[in-house]
């Protein structure tokens, strides 16, 4: 599955569904979001029932805002439209291995 990119505008058509949804908050500028974007990438493509959405928080606040991402970058697992998991900061793909199997 493709890793897509989400606005403030489709973010509740792409995440507020149903199954398991990784969000990737994150800014062009940030240091550990640039280093993260390759474990997202390794991780889409191991974990299949996984879809994966990055939110640009400079571009889309509100989406940012709603959910209380005050540090970037912060991953939020969805499950069936639902918030029940966040990360903040740089982690190994292991870690968002171990914290998205939790709600599959």
């Amino acid at each position: 599955m493709a890793i897509v990119n989400v606005t403030d505008q489709s973010f509740k058509n792409e995440v507020e569904g149903t199954g398991t949804v990784l969000v990737d908050f994150w800014a062009p500028w940030c240091g550990p979001c640039k280093m993260i974007a390759p474990v997202l990438e390794e991780l889409d493509k191991e974990v299949d029932s996984l879809k994966i959405a990055k939110v640009n928080v400079d571009d889309n606040p509100e989406s940012a805002s709603r959910f209380g991402v005050m540090s970037i970058p912060t991953l939020i697992v969805f499950k069936d439209g639902q918030p029940v998991d966040k990360v903040v900061g740089f982690q190994s793909k292991d870690a968002l291995k171990s914290v998205v199997s939790r709600h599959q």
